[in-house]
């Protein structure tokens, strides 16, 4: 009988290697992006699950959607890569009873979900877990995960996790700093594909690291590049906060009213936001486009395309623009049109979306201090304990590439940690923010600005 021989090569350095070796029942990899802190965690999951038959894990991510172009693809490609050609491993897609997993030939078994759909992964008991970007979670998350790991197969039982810096009073520093949980510095030098053994870094490092962290600004650059947990200074949206204002998808009535606010953009990222509005007045952002080089009538085709479906029974005219199609009965709105579309002022470009979309637009309101401070208060928490503005999560149509991989905020969300006050040469600050990475920000502005700045009668009592 020939056994065949399975040769996977991986050389930790640095936290990934104290990772491995380290037993710590709550243990967080925090560094700058692309040290190799993701791949440091499942390396070790998957030499866990190879060195102890029966042992169950769990990779989780704030939501299960994330996990597929993120952790997984690093899983499939470098990790497990040659134990799922050879067979030692397989993909089971789950079922009603079952997560979605990873099973091995020795039974051990990887499960991978979100906790925006934690009823099957919570169901069950394991020896350890991965949470990816754990900065997305809430305490509660985290410490409901630290209640599944009692399987016993391991002599350790331990949650792992990686992160980029974020803010350092978020409550995963602060764990970290009072001992709850073992804090691991991640660093570029760490990762071999950017640096020699020697510490020269190498092509692909300049290219990743000179040519793209280096052109980082402000709080992204020292978070991103330097690994350190700073707040923004002069941060416009102080009151924003991802585990109250980030909130998970539901089902949105058609009677809530919808609003759509537009920033033009081609070289900076054109923004198209869809908004609900609840019968309290909140808003909640539930779609959004957010994408670079890309003509507005292209993205107009793309907004119809998903809010409108052919009619069914009447043909369809072949290469008919969509709001001709929906203007002669041929498609039909599948949730309700927005009342109002808000622009940006630019006059070619309102034009531009106005013919394509079939629909008028009114200007936005551009007093900025205004509009601003009507967003700090829609953030602040209402006398029942919600703010009076959410996003739900991953409302972003298509992830633009260009931005992720330049490190750029590729959604609304992304951008208002870093939304900033410009700063005047003798260092105050100034009454407008800087104009650079705010093209979400600055349509949230003009729907908050339609909806709270609107103009009283001009009535004089005699």
């Amino acid at each position: 009988m020939t056994i065949a021989t399975v040769t996977h090569t991986y050389q930790p350095r640095g936290a990934a290697k104290q990772l491995l070796e380290n037993r710590a029942p709550e243990i967080l990899l925090s560094g700058p992006a692309g040290t190799g802190k993701s791949r440091a965690c499942l390396e070790k999951l998957h030499l866990q699950a190879l060195k102890y038959p029966g042992m169950r894990a769990l990779i989780v991510r704030k939501t299960q959607v994330s996990l597929g172009s993120t952790a997984l693809v690093t899983w499939r490609e470098h990790v497990a890569k040659e134990a799922l050609a050879h067979g030692e491993v397989r993909w089971y897609g789950g079922s009603q009873q079952e997560a979605a997993q990873y099973r091995y030939r020795n039974g051990s078994t990887i499960t991978v979900g979100g906790m925006d759909k934690a009823t099957k992964i919570m169901s069950s008991e394991y020896d350890v877990c991965f949470v990816q970007e754990a900065i997305e979670l809430i305490e509660d998350d985290w410490e409901a995960i630290t209640t599944r790991l009692r399987n016993g197969r391991l002599p350790y039982q331990q949650l792992m996790a990686d992160t980029n810096p974020a803010q350092p009073t978020h409550w995963l520093k602060q764990r970290c700093d009072r001992g709850a949980t073992r804090f691991l510095e991640s660093r570029h030098e760490d990762n071999p594909i950017y640096f020699t053994d020697a510490g020269t870094m190498t092509e692909a490092g300049r290219a990743y690291i000179e040519g793209k962290l280096d052109k980082l600004t402000g709080v992204r650059y020292l978070r991103l590049r330097k690994g350190l947990w700073v707040a923004a200074e002069g941060l416009i949206y102080e009151g924003w906060d991802p585990a109250l204002h980030l909130v998970d998808r539901f089902p949105i009535p058609d009677a809530w009213p919808r609003w759509w606010s537009v920033d033009f953009g081609y070289t900076h990222p054109f923004v198209l936001q869809n908004w609900a509005e609840d019968p309290d007045g909140r808003l909640f952002l539930y779609r959004e486009i957010f994408h670079t080089r890309r003509l507005v009538e292209d993205h107009a085709k793309q907004i119809l395309s998903i809010v409108t479906e052919p009619v069914p029974g009447v043909a369809q005219l072949e290469d008919e623009p969509l709001a001709t199609a929906i203007a002669h009965g041929r498609r039909r709105w599948i949730e309700p049109p927005p009342r109002a579309v808000i622009c940006d002022h630019d006059a070619e470009g309102r034009a531009t979306l106005q013919k394509h979309l079939g629909m008028s637009t009114v200007p936005a309101n551009k007093k900025v201090l205004a509009g601003l401070q009507a967003g700090q208060s829609r953030l602040k928490v209402a006398g029942d304990g919600r703010p009076r503005l959410a996003i739900l999560r991953d409302s972003v149509v298509e992830r633009d590439q260009q931005l992720v991989d330049d490190k750029r905020p590729a959604c609304t969300a992304e951008e208002i940690p870093g939304y900033v006050w410009a700063v005047k040469p003798g260092g105050q600050l100034k009454e407008e923010p800087v104009k650079d990475q705010d093209d979400g920000c600055d349509a949230l502005r003009y729907v908050v600005a339609h909806r709270d700045l609107r103009g009283r009668p001009n009535i004089r009592w005699m």
